[in-house]
């Protein structure tokens, strides 16, 4: 945002600032990340509503004349003319339309039709978790930092977004449906053991309506591109929530494609080996940083869930509680990743 000017126009927008990650195991709180050594512009993360953050987006967006946004308009299917992608076919509240491009880019998520549609390879490396949201009013004398909470057989995640908590309920994979049949006082039971600042709300969910499942898979395509179509975000690699970097590599998967593909589209000659180049540049740190998730969530995740007394801390954390300096380490791998992204694109960067 610094590199495109927009900074300070994005820092005016509601958000939460979040400096220090912990987690609390059993009765002991453990630091793990400080964000305040970060080698950027901004040495804490930002927490955003996912709408607000496009919103954002696209108001910055609409300051370029040929920029163009169609809400309540779902990408169904792609045009093909000659073997080579040439658009899609999307419906909207007037109807079925067509939308062509010399580049199409499927920006459609972890559940992407546009990746079904075109019918490219999908390597699945597995998910022993899937996660329960809910929302949890925040009150006076609440902690300040996000924690993950760990106790015998459970794991709560809390972030904090201003005036709620937004938490995250680990459950092992396909569980959700036997946590149900418990009833949601049951659940507000497991809630309350694990996070006991939290039980004086937990009234707030009534029903199973107040919780929503996220349905964790970690898979990546083989191929990210098609001529005259290419993948990126989730739609070409759902990530785990485990560390919360989903975003982050989308956002460098944009970055690196407008680096990579504007000078090609600028002229005309875009080529399926122009679209191949940005699946290179990112292959790399996907494939690391999924590697780090699943590692995290067979070895950690899946014992914490199989657990029946309260966990001891593993060595990691009691490294990273130690030795401050050593919290830097997740910090970098969560704040910047393993291979940022700058702009570079000449009309993009920010005046002097």
């Amino acid at each position: 945002m610094h590199e495109l000017g927009l900074l300070s126009e994005l820092l005016a927008r509601p958000h939460q600032k979040i400096e220090h990650l912990a987690a609390v195991v059993g009765d002991r709180s453990m630091p793990i990340a400080d964000f305040s050594h970060l080698p950027t512009r901004c040495r804490f993360i930002v927490l955003m509503p996912q709408w607000d953050f496009l919103d954002f987006l696209a108001a910055a967006a609409k300051r370029y004349p040929t920029f163009r946004l169609h809400m309540q308009t779902e990408a169904t299917d792609l045009l093909e003319e000659q073997g080579r992608v040439v658009g899609v076919r999307a419906n909207t509240p007037q109807g079925a339309r067509e939308v062509r491009a010399d580049l199409t880019v499927a920006a459609d998520g972890r559940h992407s039709k546009l990746r079904d549609v075109a019918g490219l390879q999908v390597k699945h490396l597995g998910a022993p978790i899937d996660v329960l949201w809910m929302r949890l009013s925040r009150r006076k004398g609440d902690p300040n930092a996000a924690l993950g909470r760990i106790g015998a057989g459970a794991l709560l995640v809390m972030l904090d977004r201003g005036d709620y908590w937004q938490c995250a309920y680990v459950i092992g994979k396909g569980e959700a449906e036997n946590v149900r049949r418990q009833g949601i006082a049951a659940f507000r039971e497991r809630v309350a053991e694990i996070a006991p600042v939290l039980s004086d709300r937990l009234t707030e969910l009534q029903s199973w309506d107040d919780v929503k499942l996220l349905s964790v898979s970690v898979n990546r395509l083989m191929r990210w591109a098609r001529p005259g179509l290419l993948f990126i975000g989730d739609a070409a690699h759902a990530m785990s929530p485990v560390g919360g970097v989903g975003i982050n590599l989308a956002i460098q998967d944009a970055v690196a494609a407008s680096n990579l593909l504007w000078e090609p589209l600028r002229r005309r000659r875009l080529t399926l080996r122009h679209l191949e180049a940005v699946q290179e540049r990112r292959m790399f740190p996907t494939r690391a940083t999924q590697w780090l998730q699943v590692q995290i969530q067979n070895n950690f995740l899946k014992r914490v869930l199989a657990s029946r007394s309260a966990p001891r801390p593993p060595l990691p954390l009691r490294l990273l509680g130690n030795c401050p300096f050593l919290q830097r380490l997740p910090a970098r791998l969560i704040g910047v990743g393993i291979r940022p992204e700058h702009v570079t694109t000449p009309q993009l960067l920010a005046p002097s």
